[in-house]
C-alpha cells in the first residue's frame, strides 16, 4: 500500500528520535568529555592564534640587544618573531644575539641567522611606521604617493587609465613625490641596500627604515612598491578550517552506529517493520546532519561568517556523510570502515582545503565550496549565484548518488553478508539496474562523480606546462568517463539481470551513451566562472561539445563517440572480467583519440 508523505515524515522522526536516544545510551560520560574536551581544544587553538595575530611558529626565534629608551625597542617588541635583550657588544660576540643596535648604528651576525633577524627587524619597523602614519589626521601628508594594486587575469589587457597620473591628492602618483615626505619616505625606500656590519666589525649607518616610513603594500591597499606581496588569505583559511574539523567527530559517530546495524543482523527489525529503507536511512541520517548544521551555524556565528558560509559547508556535511553511509554499507568489520573512514575524512578535507588557498588567484579554486567561505569571511569580497552553484552542486549531487546507491543495499540479502568491498559496488550499481533505461540513468547520475574526478584532475596539473599535461588530461578524462559509462553494465550482466547477446549489449551501450551525453551537458555550469578560458579547462570540457564547435553537425559528434565507446565495452562485459578489461582499454584510447583530434581542430 502507497504510504502518504506525511507517514514517511512522521517514520523518519520516529526512527530519528530512536537513533538521539540509543546514541546517547552507547556513549559514556568519560567519552563524552574526552569528545567535547577535544573540541574545545581545537577551538582554544584556532581562536587564541588568531586573536593574537596568527599562528606563532617563529614566536621570539630572533634576539635583538636594544636599548629600552630607543625608538627601535617598542617595534621589537611588538613583533612575534623578535625577542628584546640588553644590548651588549659582548652579546653579539658571544652569539647572545642576533642584531645589536648601539649608538644609531646596526650590527648584524655574519650568519644565515643573523641577516634573517635583520629582514625581520626591517619589517617590524615598517609596519610600526605605517601604523603611526595612519594616525595622521592629514592623510595626504602622511602617503604623498599612494600606489594602487589591483590585480587582473593573466590574459586580461592593462586598463587604459593603468598609468594615468595622479592629481596629487591620493590616487596613483608618478614623478618625484617620492621625495616630498619631508625625507621620512626617502630613508625608508633605500634601505635594503643599507650597510650592515658583522659581528666585531667599527659598525656602520643604521641600514634600517627611519621610524616614518611605510608599511609594506596589503591586497589592494596603499604603500612602497617595492613591498607588494601577492594576497594570501591566511586568517580566513584558518577560520574556514574550522568548519572541517568537527566533521571528523561527527561522520565516525555515524559509520560506527550504521555498521552496527550489521553486526549480529541487529537491524533486522527494522527491516521488517513497515517502513521503507529509505525512511530506515534518513532517520539514522538526520540527528548527524542536524548536529553538523548546528555547529556549523555557532561557527559561522564565532567567526563573522554568513548564510553563504553555512549554504556552502552544508553540501560538504552530506558529502561526508553520504561517503562514510556508503563506506558503511561496504565494510565488513570495524577494521575495514576505520578504513574507509579515514581514507574518506583525508581525501575530502584535502579536496576541499587545498584549493581554498588559491582563492584569490584563480577560477580552480571554486572547485571546493570553502573557497566559498573563505570570500565569505574576506571583506568586500562577494559571491556570485554561479559561482557558489559550481562550488556546491557537484558536492551535493555526488551526496545523493551515494545515499541512493547505499540504500539501495540496504536489504537482507546485502546488509548481513560478508562480501569483497568490490563486489559490493556491483552489488548497489546492479540494485539500481532492473530495465534497460535504467542504464541510461545511472549514467546520467554518474555525472557529478565524473565533473569531481576531470576538475580534481585539472587542479592537479594546473601548474606543470601546458604542453605536457593537456595529452595528460585528455587520457585522465577519457578514463574516468568510461569507467562512469560501463561499470554498472558490467554489473548488470554480472547478476544476470540481462541475456548474454550482442544485440541486448548494444542497446544497452547506447543507452548508456545517451544518458552519459544528456547528463553531460549540465556541466555548462563551467562557463559560469570562466574555467573554459583557462588552456586545461578548455581540453577537459570543450571535447565534449560544450557550445564551443561552428558546425552543428560537430555538436553531436560527442554522443556518437560515447555510444561507439559505451557500446565496445558493453560487447566486453557480456562476456567476461578479462574481455570486459580489454574493451575497456580500446574505449579509452578511441576516446583520447577523439579528444586529442578535437583539441587540434579547435587550436
Amino acid at each position: 500500500m502507497k504510504r502518504s508523505p506525511r507517514e514517511h515524515l512522521s517514520a523518519i522522526g520516529r526512527i530519528a528520535r530512536w537513533e538521539v536516544s540509543r546514541s546517547a545510551g552507547i556513549v559514556d560520560r568519560r567519552t563524552a568529555i574526552l569528545g567535547a574536551f577535544a573540541l574545545l581544544l581545537v577551538g582554544a587553538v584556532l581562536g587564541g592564534g588568531l586573536l593574537a595575530g596568527g599562528v606563532a611558529l617563529d614566536r621570539d626565534i630572533y634576539r635583538v640587544g636594544v636599548d629600552a629608551e630607543s625608538p627601535y625597542h617598542e617595534p621589537v617588541e611588538r613583533s612575534v618573531a623578535l625577542d628584546a635583550r640588553e644590548p651588549s657588544p659582548d652579546a653579539l660576540r658571544d652569539g647572545d644575539v642576533d642584531v645589536l643596535l648601539v649608538d644609531g648604528e646596526l650590527f648584524v651576525a655574519d650568519t644565515p641567522k643573523g641577516r634573517a633577524a635583520l629582514s625581520e627587524f626591517r619589517s617590524s619597523v615598517r609596519a610600526f611606521n605605517f601604523e603611526r602614519m595612519s594616525a595622521e589626521e592629514n592623510g595626504s601628508a602622511a602617503f604623498p604617493v599612494v600606489t594602487v594594486l589591483q590585480y587582473v587575469p593573466r590574459s586580461a589587457s592593462l586598463p587604459d587609465d593603468a598609468f594615468a597620473e595622479g592629481d596629487g591628492e591620493g590616487g596613483s602618483g608618478t614623478g618625484d613625490g617620492g621625495d616630498s615626505g619631508g625625507g621620512s619616505d626617502g630613508e625608508a625606500a633605500g634601505d635594503d641596500d643599507g650597510g650592515s656590519a658583522s659581528a666585531g666589525s667599527s659598525g656602520g649607518p643604521l641600514g634600517v627604515p627611519a621610524l616614518s616610513g611605510i608599511n609594506p603594500l596589503s591586497s589592494g591597499g596603499s604603500g612602497s612598491p617595492a613591498d607588494i606581496q601577492p594576497p594570501f588569505p591566511f586568517g580566513s583559511l584558518v577560520l574556514a578550517f574550522a568548519f572541517l574539523v568537527p566533521m571528523n567527530f561527527v561522520v565516525q559517530a555515524y559509520g560506527s552506529t550504521m555498521l552496527n546495524e550489521r553486526i549480529n543482523r541487529r537491524g533486522e527489525l527494522l527491516l521488517v517493520a513497515p517502513v521503507s529503507p529509505g525512511d530506515i536511512v534518513a532517520g539514522k541520517t538526520l540527528p548527524y546532519l542536524a548536529t553538523m548544521v548546528g555547529v556549523t551555524a555557532l561557527i559561522a556565528l564565532g567567526v563573522g561568517g554568513s548564510l553563504v558560509s553555512i549554504a556552502a559547508v552544508l553540501p560538504i556535511a552530506l558529502l561526508f556523510l553520504a561517503a562514510t553511509f556508503a563506506g558503511a554499507m561496504f565494510a565488513r568489520s570495524f577494521k575495514e570502515l576505520t578504513f574507509v573512514t579515514v581514507t574518506v575524512s583525508v581525501f575530502l578535507t584535502a579536496y576541499t582545503f587545498v584549493p581554498a588557498i588559491f582563492a584569490n588567484v584563480t577560477p580552480i579554486a571554486l572547485i571546493s565550496p570553502l573557497t566559498l567561505v573563505v570570500r565569505d569571511l574576506q571583506p568586500l569580497e562577494s559571491v556570485s549565484p554561479g559561482a557558489f552553484v559550481f562550488a556546491t552542486a557537484p558536492f551535493a549531487l555526488c551526496a545523493g548518488v551515494l545515499f541512493l546507491l547505499g540504500t539501495g543495499i540496504y536489504r537482507e540479502e546485502d546488509l548481513f553478508t560478508q562480501r569483497a568491498v568490490p563486489l559490493k559496488l556491483l552489488d548497489a550499481l546492479d540494485a539500481r539496474v532492473s530495465r534497460p533505461r535504467d542504464v541510461a540513468v545511472l549514467s546520467g547520475l554518474s555525472i557529478p562523480f565524473v565533473f569531481v574526478a576531470e576538475l580534481l584532475a585539472i587542479a592537479v596539473l594546473f601548474a606543470l606546462p601546458v604542453s605536457l599535461t593537456i595529452p595528460l588530461l585528455l587520457f585522465v578524462v577519457a578514463l574516468v568517463e568510461e569507467v562512469a559509462k560501463s561499470l554498472h553494465v558490467y554489473a548488470a550482466f554480472e547478476s544476470g539481470t540481462f541475456r548474454r547477446v550482442p544485440r541486448v549489449a548494444l542497446v544497452l551501450g547506447a543507452l548508456s551513451g545517451l544518458g552519459f551525453f544528456v547528463g553531460e551537458k549540465f556541466t555548462a555550469v563551467a562557463q559560469v566562472v570562466g574555467l573554459p578560458e583557462l588552456a586545461l579547462g578548455q581540453a577537459a570540457f570543450a571535447p565534449s561539445g560544450i557550445g564551443v564547435f561552428s558546425a552543428a553537425g560537430l555538436l553531436f559528434a560527442p554522443l556518437a563517440l560515447h555510444v561507439v565507446t559505451a557500446g565496445l565495452t558493453a560487447l566486453g562485459a557480456m562476456r567476461d572480467l578479462r574481455w570486459y578489461a580489454g574493451a575497456f582499454a580500446v574505449s579509452v584510447l578511441v576516446h583520447t583519440a577523439y579528444n586529442l583530434a578535437v583539441v587540434t581542430y579547435l587550436g
